[in-house]
């Protein structure tokens, strides 16, 4: 399992955190981000590119994408932040079922959107990103 992908709505908070700590975590892997309903071409939200950094994470360069059939095939596991998001890409890209998961599935819990909310709400979205990424690296490594 060498191809990784994180999706949420816009792809400028959660899925290039996402992104960021996966491919710091697991360095021979290819990691990417995208959203259901991207801000094509906008950088990271600054605050997640602030918390990232505080962090030890560069995601300064990112740029939102839109999620299509490509990345669908290429990714060999695809990592979500809520429940609704692996119902609509389920039914937008049928073939992604059986390896699209929430990224807290082992906490059995979704990553709110912080979108447009006090840095607070980025903090909390980080500290249950990263948690979501400690269950999921080990997994990952394993099937690798």
């Amino acid at each position: 399992m060498k191809f990784i992908l994180t999706l949420c709505i816009g792809n400028i908070c959660r899925s290039p955190l996402a992104q960021g700590l996966l491919a710091q975590q697991l360095p021979n892997h290819t990691v990417w981000s995208a959203g259901l309903g991207a801000l094509v071409g906008q950088p990271a939200d600054p605050l997640s590119i602030q918390i990232a950094a505080s962090n030890g994470v560069d995601i300064s360069s990112h740029r939102a994408q839109q999620i299509n059939s490509f990345l669908c095939q290429q990714a060999e596991l695809i990592l979500v932040m809520e429940q609704m998001h692996k119902t609509q890409l389920e039914q937008l890209f049928p073939s992604v079922r059986g390896k699209t998961f929430r990224l807290g599935q082992y906490g059995n819990f979704d990553i709110d959107d912080p979108y447009r909310q006090p840095i607070e709400a980025f903090q909390t979205a980080y500290a249950s990103i990263a948690q979501g990424v400690a269950d999921w690296v080990p997994r990952i490594r394993k099937l690798s």
